[in-house]
């Protein structure tokens, strides 16, 4: 592959950040709006604020769970630089970005590289389905990750595109020395193990799926990155660290307490239920953009009920609230 020129905003991040820090459990965090809908800036400091003391190795900003794609360019910005202001240096600060054109991918990528992204992740164009071929994906790519000023991170996630990223064109990806890991977010562990086994020794391998977490670190993955770990974070990062240290049979304990969640405030009850849940553990949740709409009265019992099964392992600092919905 050619060199790659660091000639934009954020040269000495990327210079310093490799696929080594896309290691333990990432989160990729909500966005918090205000009553009237605007972006909450105040709310989203505090969030990462709590998040920084749990022990986590990263963020994933305005990534799906983001509500990017609600957001408009001005929001974009705003969430990004304060977020960027929130994070520690020692955490990894990834940016979703991505459209269905190279041009404008590689546009959005060097806007976050101008405001202190450590690397990006770019979910896989969609739009022309049909015409997403492994070679334009791998083109597409390839093309974002010269011009990017900092690494790029590959996001699949094909029950939201239609468009998935076979193992053999990640493992061509994973040559380039610009794009240094994937999330993918799928549920295939088949494939999992696929890419694992093909993608260069340096590539980042992090699942996206928090029923499999156990699973895929055990298959060899170095990370994950959760939405449902946004509600428990303590008890993701308590998974990896047991898979690291060898005590599967307490890893295992734990997957069994977070895979009941997991699906309750994501594939069940999507990023409303997962707001839902931070309002109820005393983080800023809040309500979604529509037109994603916030869980009912029943579905809201139900994630009351996984959180309070899940403790002492998660933190619920609004026990009214949850005694509110019937669960003691």
């Amino acid at each position: 592959m050619k060199s790659h020129d660091t000639n934009h905003s954020g040269d000495t991040r990327a210079r310093q950040f490799t696929a080594d820090k896309l290691r333990g459990i990432l989160l990729p965090c909500t966005t918090p709006f205000t009553a009237d809908d605007r972006v909450d800036a105040r709310a989203l400091q505090g969030n990462i604020a709590r998040w920084n003391e749990t022990g986590i190795g990263g963020y994933i900003i305005l990534g799906s769970t983001g509500e990017r794609v609600h957001l408009d360019e001005s929001e974009v910005a705003e969430v990004v630089t304060t977020a960027r202001a929130c994070v520690p240096e020692q955490l990894a600060f990834v940016v979703g970005v991505g459209g269905q054109g190279t041009r404008g991918s590689i546009a959005e990528a060097r806007r976050a590289a101008s405001m202190g992204a450590d690397a990006v992740l770019i979910i896989t164009p969609h739009f022309y389905r049909a015409a997403m071929t492994p070679a334009a994906l791998a083109l597409h790519y390839e093309s974002i990750a010269e011009a990017s000023s900092v690494p790029v991170v590959l996001y699949n996630i094909p029950q939201n595109t239609g468009v998935a990223l076979s193992p053999e064109t990640v493992a061509r990806l994973s040559e380039h020395e610009n794009i240094v890991g994937i999330k993918d977010s799928s549920g295939d562990m088949v494939n999992f193990v696929e890419l694992l086994r093909l993608a260069s020794p340096t590539f980042a391998v992090l699942t996206g799926h928090a029923s499999l977490l156990y699973a895929a670190l055990s298959a060899g993955a170095q990370g994950a990155i959760l939405a449902a770990a946004c509600v428990a974070p303590e008890v993701a990062v308590e998974i990896a660290r047991s898979v690291e240290q060898g005590a599967h049979e307490e890893a295992r304990a734990r997957q069994r307490q977070f895979t009941p969640l997991a699906r309750a405030v994501t594939t069940r009850f999507g990023i409303g239920g997962l707001k839902y849940a931070l309002d109820l553990c005393g983080y800023a949740g809040g309500e979604v953009r529509a037109p994603l709409v916030m869980p009912n009265e029943e579905a809201r019992r139900e994630i009351a009920r996984t959180l309070a099964e899940c403790r002492p392992y998660v933190e619920t600092e609004n026990e009214p609230k949850l005694q509110a919905e019937g669960v003691s």
